[in-house]
């Protein structure tokens, strides 16, 4: 059986990527980047827990829904700014494919006790 391919589209195996943060005991992701990778991965899997674990305090939601139905394509990145090794806050922007359509959105993360957390976003159409 081949190892399943990461959903974030990064060309590694799911537990060399984002496996590797996903779960009660997961990494934390070294950069923005590779958290908006994890969490649109835990969108792919609908893994509710990851993504509210990774939502900065102050914007995170007390319960989230997601909706079965949506079937996730694929994950562009488009730019980034910030959001290393050393950065206190980063911006992703990226575009996730699903069935019906693009979100093209430009989201903002920071650390909280030196992980990395989505704060917000805006879509942009």
């Amino acid at each position: 059986m081949r190892p399943r391919r990461c959903p974030c589209g990064s060309s590694e195996t799911f537990d060399a990527c984002c496996g590797r943060y996903l779960g009660p005991d997961g990494a934390a992701p070294p950069t923005a980047e590779a958290l908006m990778r994890s969490r649109y991965t835990a969108f792919v899997d609908h893994d509710v827990e990851h993504l509210l674990r990774t939502w900065h305090p102050s914007t995170r939601p007390a319960t989230l829904e997601l909706d079965p139905d949506t079937r996730w394509r694929g994950l562009e990145i488009v730019d980034h700014e910030a959001g290393g090794l050393f950065d206190p806050e980063g911006i992703v922007e990226f575009r996730a494919h699903h069935r019906d359509g693009v979100q093209h959105e430009r989201s903002r993360f920071a650390r909280v006790d030196g992980r990395w957390t989505y704060v917000d976003g805006s879509v942009t159409r």
